[in-house]
């Protein structure tokens, strides 16, 4: 879900009451059990590997919200109410098993966190490059989707964690409506992934890409 889209529900939001929402948007399966000679056994470490989830970030983990401060929610397995935005077409992921945890603020800046361990360290690195590509490629897509609208995107590099991340900047706009600004983390470690996003009104100019570099990061850190 855009910013432009969530104007409306973050006002809502802030006149009803101050709910911590689920944000943008997992997936769930099995995890793969090592064959042993007792299925009893098996089935335990099946369902062991099913309810671990692995770590996420903290609220302290966010780039700093002036003028107030980052809530987080429980880990929660499944996906958020909403699939974060420019990754509408990869998550949730088929296979494997998905967790998220969002972030809110008492202002108009918002984060999500989605982690999905794949069956394989393969299907891992697929999810990873689908993820980046749908991110490199959200301003033209969504240009094409929102007649009237603008779009701009911006390639903020690598980062060194895992077996590697990648940071994205999306900045969208309609007329009548508050731009929003997006910064997308896509980060691999083995066969766990994970995607960060955080948002806010307004475009890319004051983005704290450092900080969310940073974020990013530890995200991928914290994964095992």
């Amino acid at each position: 879900m855009d910013l432009s889209n969530r104007t409306t529900r973050r006002v809502a939001a802030l006149v009803g009451a101050a709910a911590t929402a689920a944000l943008l948007v997992p997936l769930a399966g099995a995890a793969q059990a090592t064959p042993g000679p007792a299925p009893a056994v098996t089935a335990h470490v099946v369902a062991a590997a099913k309810a671990t989830a692995p770590g996420f970030l903290g609220a302290a983990d966010l780039p700093p919200a002036p003028g107030t401060s980052w809530t987080a929610g429980p880990v929660t397995a499944g996906m958020p109410e909403w699939t974060p935005f420019c990754l509408e077409g990869v998550l949730p992921a088929k296979g494997g098993a998905t967790w998220h945890r969002a972030f809110n603020t008492d202002l108009d800046t918002w984060a999500v966190q989605v982690s999905v361990t794949a069956p394989s360290t393969g299907a891992a690195r697929r999810l990873a490059a689908a993820g980046e590509r749908a991110a490199a490629g959200c301003a033209a897509d969504w240009l094409r989707a929102t007649p009237g609208g603008t779009a701009s995107w911006a390639d903020y590099g690598r980062v060194a964690a895992g077996d590697g991340a990648h940071v994205y900047g999306v900045h969208t706009s309609v007329p009548d409506s508050e731009p929003g600004a997006h910064l997308i983390g896509v980060g691999r470690d083995g066969r766990t992934v994970t995607f960060v996003q955080w948002a806010r009104m307004g475009d890319l100019t004051d983005a704290p890409v450092t900080a969310f570099k940073g974020t990013t990061a530890k995200a991928v850190h914290r994964l095992h």
